[in-house]
């Protein structure tokens, strides 16, 4: 069973990579998180996220239906336990793409198969470039979306490995290395059974 949480700024270009490096890390499941923001343009319900109502939202956070959870922009993300749980039993490495705050909450309840990548593109001039080149927000959102890379990267040392995404190839390479390693990441009861094994 293994995890492999990715954080980074909106637009670090982790979908781009994630897609890239596919073909190369085995099987997998993308955890698909659940948000009471509205839809973009192009987005489905169940594809890009879980989209429901801020009421339903906080019923299920009540209910200890989420891993993690995270207001952020004024608006929920949160990570269903259901599917997690479900692709771990089937040994899927399971990836998250969540903020630094969802990162923490993890590490709290899963440390010991956890693996953490944060992917920042090299400066911040560079992801205002490609935030602005993407023109999927307006400019107040990019703004938004600035103050809070300056804020998640005083986060970057809490993280296994850091991607600097200066070429989408060697981000790539990078990601797929990591990715098999974290495969190899033992529980600590694996880690028990396996000494009990030992001295038998």
């Amino acid at each position: 069973m293994a995890i492999l949480v990715l954080s980074g700024p909106s637009g670090a270009g982790k979908s781009t990579i994630i897609n890239n490096a596919a073909p190369y890390i085995g099987s997998y499941y993308f955890s698909i998180s659940t948000t009471t923001r509205a839809p973009r343009n192009g987005e489905m319900h169940g594809k890009e996220y879980y989209f429901v109502s801020k009421e339903e939202f906080e019923a299920d956070i009540q209910a200890g239906n989420f891993l993690e959870y995270a207001k952020v922009h004024d608006n929920y993300y949160g990570t269903s336990l259901k599917p997690v749980n479900e692709a771990l039993q089937e040994g899927k490495l399971v990836i998250f793409d969540i903020d630094v705050q969802g990162h923490k909450l993890v590490r709290e309840k899963l440390d010991d198969i956890t693996t953490s990548i944060f992917i920042t593109p090299p400066t911040l001039s560079e992801l205002e470039r490609r935030l602005n080149l993407r023109s999927l927000d307006d400019d107040s959102i990019i703004q938004r979306r600035v103050a809070n890379a300056k804020k998640e990267i005083e986060s970057i040392k809490e993280f296994d490995f850091v991607i600097i995404n200066d070429t989408i190839e060697q981000a790539t390479k990078e990601f797929i290395a990591i990715s098999n390693a974290a495969r190899l990441k033992r529980s600590h009861k694996e880690i028990d059974n396996i000494v009990k094994y030992w001295k038998n």
